[in-house]
């Protein structure tokens, strides 16, 4: 009878195996139409497929891969694939341990003996491999510094000798999660110290044995081999560019969708390779011993629509890409594209849409307030909301119709909808929830029919006697060897300027705190403390 029930169930499973592998033509057409609607005639594309327990159950090339010769994208055409490369430096990171070279817990300082002198706590690999090193990104200090960095030649050496002039860090090691590109840059170097070979030798060798031919990291612009799907962006026309960047270990890794299917057979089991699996097994876990497990080796862990799942982003410029692995179904969805115009992280995750004949994202989360409450003046909602973030929505009134201002956005007009719920005039799906939070305090809850709802606080209004002039001057930090001037102009509004490049507007949003574009300013015993999406704690002093 037991032999009977497991063979039932054998064949149970089989059927469901079938099933799940199996597409229709309608899906088909379905998953055709999402890979080509960015891809007009004579223009850039994309590349894409769909693996399941290590088979290709759907696979789609469109577009050119260099408009200059209309040579079209095929399975071979190499792809900067960015920040997806993260998951090959944890992997020869891996390997590494797996020889008893390395240890999860070592000290990066055992590698870089001159990074942060005078922090005391450990900042070890499992730090930098998961984002909870506190190390600042490398882009946002370049940034801040006035450097447009794809338009560098910069190397790991650059990115070297700008942490070494960091004292400071993010937070205290291990206590946070903050992305961070120079983590696995950090990575790439240790690599080379304890391999004893340039991490793109290292790397190369790495490929090869994975049996991935037409992927490797590039330190060296110049010497991009095979055939590369040039980036284009459309501003009314396709332009490409050249590119010079030479950093790597967070990105500039250069991959075929052949090559990436091939990887994905080899995470799923199948495939050929001389690689240990176990090492790539390990891979796709959690890292050991960590207290932050939405972050593992270069993957991110997660639910898409309440479906657990393994994913990463990677963007530079216009090339863009993104996986997406659900291990219980053992089924990955992969989009690779040279054209600014596609969207990946949206494409794939309407693959698997269809794939699972998922429901609309409003089936998941709600998209507007599920009752009204009291009634709320337009008077009371003025002002500036904060997320634990700092990311801002300020409310205000012109003549007599109220706005919502963003940073980096025009500001839209506002329209009442009920007594305290507000929507966006032309587009009524965006909505303002307006209520009272348990502390007493106003916040204002945003609803859209393509994102879970959030919420904001509103922070305390700047009293009418403070000395706005106090904060004039220049302060300067020598980490960036940077300045910030502030100069009041009326009301809670200051010019800030960062450069002469860069003038823009400052709003002081209490008494302490002031909101510059897309970063924040806080005035501690006198110091101006600088935070950006990145970059955290920025001491400038008083000049």
């Amino acid at each position: 009878m037991r032999i009977f029930v497991l063979t039932i169930l054998a064949l149970i499973s089989n059927i469901i195996l079938v099933g799940q592998t199996s597409l229709t033509d309608y899906q088909i057409k379905l998953l055709d139409s999402i890979a080509t609607k960015d891809v007009p005639e004579n223009a850039p594309g994309i590349a894409t497929a769909i693996i399941q327990d290590g088979e290709v159950i759907y696979e789609k090339y469109a577009g050119l891969a260099d408009l200059s010769d209309s040579t079209r994208i095929k399975n071979s055409t190499r792809f900067n694939i960015a920040s997806n490369g993260k998951q090959f430096t944890a992997l020869a990171v891996l390997k590494l341990i797996d020889q008893n070279k390395l240890n999860l817990s070592d000290d990066v300082r055992k590698w870089i003996p001159d990074l942060y002198p005078d922090i005391k706590e450990k900042i070890t690999v499992r730090n930098l491999l998961n984002h909870t090193s506190g190390v600042r990104d490398c882009y946002d200090l370049w940034s801040l510094q006035g450097y447009t960095w794809w338009k560098e030649s910069f190397d790991n050496a650059d990115v070297l000798q700008l942490m070494r002039k960091q004292s400071e860090l993010n937070f205290k090691p291990g206590t946070e999660y903050l992305y961070s590109n120079t983590n696995y840059i950090l990575l790439a170097l240790i690599v080379e110290k304890v391999s004893n070979k340039t991490f793109v030798e290292y790397t190369n060798e790495m490929f090869e044995q994975l049996n991935m031919p037409n992927t490797s990291f590039e330190c060296d612009a110049s010497k991009i081999q095979g055939q590369i799907a040039r980036a284009y962006f459309n501003f009314g026309t396709w332009t490409t560019y050249d590119w010079n960047w030479n950093v790597c270990g967070d990105g500039n890794i250069f991959s075929s969708l052949e090559d990436q299917i091939q990887w994905e057979k080899l995470i799923q089991g199948k495939g050929e390779t001389t690689f240990d699996r176990e090492i790539i097994s390990k891979s796709q876990q959690v890292i050991e011993g960590s207290q932050f497990e939405n972050y593992g080796y270069g993957l991110e862990f997660g639910e898409y629509k309440y479906m657990e799942y393994r994913f990463h982003e990677g963007a530079t410029g216009a090339w863009k890409a993104t996986v997406i692995r659900f291990p219980k179904r053992n089924i990955s969805m992969l989009t690779l594209t040279n054209t600014g115009k596609a969207i990946t992280s949206n494409q794939t995750r309407q693959m698997a849409d269809v794939v699972f004949e998922l429901g609309s994202e409003d089936s998941y989360f709600a998209t507007k307030p599920s009752s009204i409450g009291e009634y709320v003046s337009e008077e009371e909602i003025l002002g500036t909301y904060l997320t634990e973030n700092d990311f801002a929505f300020t409310f205000v009134k012109k003549g007599d119709k109220v706005f919502l201002r963003r940073v980096g956005r025009s500001d839209v007009e506002l329209e009442r909808e009920a007594n305290n719920i507000f929507r966006q005039k032309f587009d009524p799906d965006f909505k303002q929830e307006f209520t009272t939070n348990s502390q007493g305090d106003m916040q204002v809850t945003a609803y859209y029919i393509n994102h879970a709802p959030y919420s904001l606080t509103k922070t305390s209004q700047v009293e009418e006697d403070y000395e706005f002039k106090m904060l004039n001057g220049e302060y300067f930090n020598p980490e960036t060897n940077t300045t910030v001037s502030l100069n009041h102009l009326e009301g809670v509004n200051y010019q800030v300027t960062f450069r002469e490049d860069y003038k823009t507007n400052g709003l002081l949003v209490s008494d302490n705190k002031m909101i510059v574009d897309f970063y924040s300013i806080e005035f501690l015993d006198g110091d101006l403390i600088l935070n950006g999406d990145r970059i955290k704690l920025l001491r400038f002093k008083r000049r």
